[in-house]
């Protein structure tokens, strides 16, 4: 492999850089590009359906999104819908599943029935459910020996949408396809580590532990090892990272529904859900806890240093992290899920948490999901001294462009790689095929700027 040279070079082998790979592939003029990965496969880390709860978040049942930043990801996301419509092969990895946002008690009900009505016109295929009709969709959810749950309850939910996708499937699916466009040479380095990359006269060298690469163009899609890249490089020195892992129990039951619960505001974790296990038919997960660990790659021997490397702790970090622990409900939290990693006390915390969801779970039935969960770096911006919620992107303009992408990142991985595919092809001097993009990925609806 070494000295081999091409127009783009895509780090990381997940959803997203997989996703870059064949938009470049098929809607520019790009004529080579190289995909790599330093693992033996692709999709084997944040986008392996054992570390993700297999999702496509539309903005419809996540209740820390607001109405704006809802109907951007519904955008987004209907790109998966419609590239899976135009894959043979799109049955295997998008699933039909009912879903919804469950409210329990008079303030969550009340709470989300002015949500549902404050959404209807962005989500109309959204309906407000009581009870009887949770019951029917659900009746785990909804029932108690028999008998409806005795406080109040309410749901906003569907039953035909597609809400549910194996990414890992998807990811082969984009490296397959890309192959298949003739007009570009793409190929894939697996079991390739990179080491850094360099900036040189007209050119970037991507020096790995199997030769160096030569690019026109670098893409970084490597989750929290973008940041590390990034600093290398000079850039997003004013960011760091905080990795929050994600446990999960599992439960012997089939569920029909993905069933969210409604998000508490003061907490930049995701709130507790329900989803069915596309990868072991008759089980369901129940997660995530959050805890934060100082390594990058969960389940991964190493990447202590680099979580180092990547936090570069200093007065900004220290007052982002202060700014979360001084609140009191954050503070419980936070020592609530470390709790929930401890062997003997885990299962008979959890439950009660569980049970808002499953009101008749027993604690025999309630196992922790050994090696389910991921890692997600949450970024913090070390200059505001807060930490950011979301996905995050550093792009210089000088040809090298960083992905740093936790949940939603996986759902919004073609408008993500629409965003850099623009900035690529802008670099190279190459064309981006829009027109025919917007036909085929959003309906013929142009992608909203602010998106």
């Amino acid at each position: 492999m070494k000295n081999r040279t091409y127009e783009v070079v895509i780090i990381g082998g997940g959803v997203s850089g997989c996703a870059l790979l064949y938009t470049l592939a098929r809607y520019t003029d790009v004529r080579s590009v190289a995909l790599v990965e330093k693992y033996d496969g692709l999709a084997l880390l944040n986008s392996s359906a054992r570390a993700n709860s297999q999702t496509l978040h539309c903005g419809d049942i996540e209740t820390n999104y607001t109405l704006a930043k809802a109907r951007q990801v519904k955008q987004i996301a209907s790109m998966i819908v419609r590239y899976g419509a135009l894959d043979p092969d799109g049955h295997r990895y998008l699933r039909p599943h009912p879903k919804m946002v469950l409210g329990v008690g008079e303030q969550e009900v009340e709470y989300l029935t002015r949500r549902h009505a404050e959404f209807a016109e962005a989500f109309p295929y959204l309906e407000l459910w009581d009870a009887r009709r949770i019951a029917e969709v659900e009746p785990q959810v909804a029932t108690l020996d028999g008998v409806l749950r005795r406080e109040p309850l309410v749901a906003s939910g569907c039953t035909g949408e597609v809400s549910a996708v194996e990414y890992g499937a998807l990811a082969a699916s984009f490296v397959r396809r890309a192959s298949e466009e003739r007009a570009v040479s793409s190929e894939t380095h697996l079991r390739t580590c990179v080491r850094r990359i360099v900036a040189r006269e007209g050119d970037f060298a991507v020096v790995t532990d199997d030769g160096t690469l030569h690019a026109g163009a670098v893409a970084v899609n490597a989750g929290a090892h973008s940041l590390l890249l990034a600093h290398g490089m000079g850039y997003g020195l004013e960011y760091a990272i905080l990795p929050v892992a994600g446990s999960f129990y599992t439960v012997p039951r089939t569920l029909n529904a993905k069933v969210y619960t409604v998000q508490n505001p003061k907490l930049p974790f995701a709130a507790l859900h329900v989803d069915p296990d596309l990868t072991q038919p008759g089980v369901a997960r129940i997660g995530p806890t959050a805890l934060v660990l100082p390594k990058l790659e969960r389940y991964r021997p190493g990447t202590y240093l680099d979580f180092l490397r990547v936090l570069r702790p200093d007065r900004g970090v220290a007052v982002a992290l202060w700014g979360l622990l001084r609140d009191p409900e954050i503070r419980a939290y936070i020592g609530r899920n470390v709790l929930f990693e401890v062997p003997l006390l885990r299962r008979r915390l959890f439950l009660r948490d569980a049970r808002k969801i499953i009101p008749s779970l027993r604690l025999e039935e309630l196992t922790f999901a050994r090696g389910i969960g991921g890692v997600r770096p949450q970024l913090i911006d070390r200059r505001q001294r807060r930490l950011i919620l979301g996905e995050g992107h550093i792009d210089p303009g000088h040809g090298t462009l960083f992905n740093i992408t936790p949940s939603p990142g996986a759902t919004t991985c073609l408008g993500t790689a629409y965003r850099n595919a623009r900035s690529l092809t802008a670099h190279l001097g190459r064309r981006l095929d829009e027109d025919r993009l917007v036909r085929e990925l959003l309906g013929g609806m142009a992608l909203a700027e602010s998106a």
